[in-house]
């Protein structure tokens, strides 16, 4: 079964439920949802299989999310950051003095960026199949041997982690991490269908034999103290709702937040490869070929969960199985399949003021010879800035936007965060650009300029060989 609004083509709807159809037969899913996000709505919705011994899934059945409920628990502790209640280099145990050593010297930051170098798992039985307990059964494992690598220093996937940061939400708030996502995300989004243990209609958590067409039931319980780290449930049309929130559309968290949210904090590092995968504060990061997509899986035993949003177009797709196999690419073919059918339509071009102050630093700069370029772009020019880019496929590019009187604060790249100020000649012209100690000039190491060592008076020369004799 599938829907879709009238804005979606029939062939794309068709090729949708065609691919939701071919992964639920290779991988052998029990049952399999997925939707797709367009402009902050679910544009197309489809199912197949049985969520248990029987009943289609539907956009409105619940299955378990997994470690998708870390990206809630993330956006409460990035809220609480925001109203000055946790900063993301107070160590750990300023919150829970508890906590003296180990786990409690790291930072909130470290912590919700997966570069705490805290342990993987619990101590003990499974707790993914097996019932937890309160936050006192945690306290005890995390002493200076919960620290697998040297805190800060690499990528380390921490569910223990995100159990810590379960209970600092909680404490700053006066009350439980679940409590604070409910209220601060959860009914202001309209999810009434996300809960920390299921509700009819709920899929049953499944594993598939591997090499038979049989199945067995899954266990399901309370994790307790480590619940925030992959309790919630959800629907299709719920998660839909919090793509938005990771696409850095919806109201419930500040934009600069959200993309300080999908800020690589550690990267999974690969040998021999370019890294295609990292994490940000509380979100994975994925990078195909330069384009970035942020969200995050989750797997518990019985299911498996994804939700990616393509950070430029905010297009988003949720999936969701009860298999504990769970599917393969899905989510991905279904993103390119929407983006390829159908892409977005550039943006109109139309006229549009500029202020004074960054027309007069539009065109070419040089640092030293590299020629480099200014542009009043759009998505510059909206936060009353310029963007400067290599020209010749070389030098080092960045945004920039306006930090007080006379001069602009760059935001990404090499010079995220260092002031560019403009110098001005007697006459009130600008004569170069000061750039965190470089000087950018309108000419190659032009003469006239404040170029730091001095420019040769001789200027730019041809120098030859010496004299040549005929024949040599």
């Amino acid at each position: 079964m599938s829907s879709r609004t009238p804005g979606l083509l029939p062939t794309t709807t068709r090729t949708l439920d065609r691919l939701l159809a071919a992964e639920q037969a290779a991988c052998r899913l029990p049952s399999v949802v997925a939707g797709l996000v367009r402009d902050g709505e679910l544009v197309w919705t489809g199912g197949r299989g049985r969520t248990g011994l029987s009943g289609e899934p539907t956009p409105d059945t619940q299955y378990r999310v997994g470690s998708i409920t870390k990206s809630f628990v993330a956006a409460g502790v990035v809220r609480a950051v925001e109203d000055g209640l946790v900063d993301l280099e107070d160590r750990v145990g300023a919150h829970l003095p508890e906590l003296t050593g180990g786990v409690g010297r790291v930072t909130v930051g470290q912590l919700l960026g997966q570069a705490s170098g805290v342990q993987a798992e619990t101590d003990g039985p499974w707790w993914e199949r097996t019932p937890g307990g309160g936050w006192g059964s945690l306290v005890p494992l995390l002493g200076e041997s919960a620290l697998r690598h040297r805190p800060g220093t690499r990528f380390h996937y921490s569910n223990l982690g995100f159990g810590v940061l379960g209970e600092l939400l909680g404490r700053v708030r006066g009350s439980s991490w679940h409590e604070v996502v409910d209220e601060q995300f959860l009914r202001p989004l309209g999810m009434a269908r996300t809960s920390t243990r299921p509700q009819p209609p709920a899929a049953q958590g499944l594993a598939v034999h591997p090499w038979a067409d049989l199945v067995l039931p899954e266990p399901e319980h309370d994790a307790g103290a480590m619940a925030p780290a992959g309790q919630l449930w959800s629907t299709v049309a719920d998660l839909a709702r919090w793509a938005t929130v990771v696409a850095g559309t919806s109201p419930v968290l500040r934009r600069e937040s959200v993309e300080a949210m999908r800020q690589p904090q550690s990267v999974g590092d690969t040998r021999g490869a370019a890294w295609s995968s990292a994490y940000g504060l509380g979100l994975q990061l994925w990078n195909d070929g330069g384009r970035r997509y942020a969200g995050h899986s989750g797997s518990m035993p019985g299911f498996v969960a994804m939700l990616r949003v393509d950070v430029e177009t905010g297009d988003g797709v949720v999936a969701m199985t009860n298999s504990t196999s769970g599917f393969a690419d899905l989510p991905v073919r279904l993103l390119r399949a929407l983006a390829d059918a159908e892409p977005h339509l550039p943006p109109e071009w139309a006229p549009r003021e500029v202020p004074s102050d960054v027309l007069e630093l539009v065109g070419p700069w040089y640092w030293g010879p590299t020629p480099l370029l200014v542009t009043a772009a759009p998505e510059a020019a909206a936060t009353g800035g310029f963007e400067l880019r290599g020209m010749l496929g070389r030098g080092r590019s960045s945004r920039f936007v306006r930090e007080g009187e006379g001069r602009w604060r760059g935001l990404d790249d090499y010079y995220a965060g260092e002031l560019l100020r403009p110098v001005r000649r007697a006459d009130g012209s600008v004569g170069h650009l000061d750039l965190a100690s470089f000087r950018l000039t309108r000419s190659p190491y032009d003469p006239d300029a404040d170029v730091p060592g001095g420019v040769d008076g001789r200027g730019w020369t041809a120098p030859g060989a010496g004299p040549r004799t005929l024949g040599t």
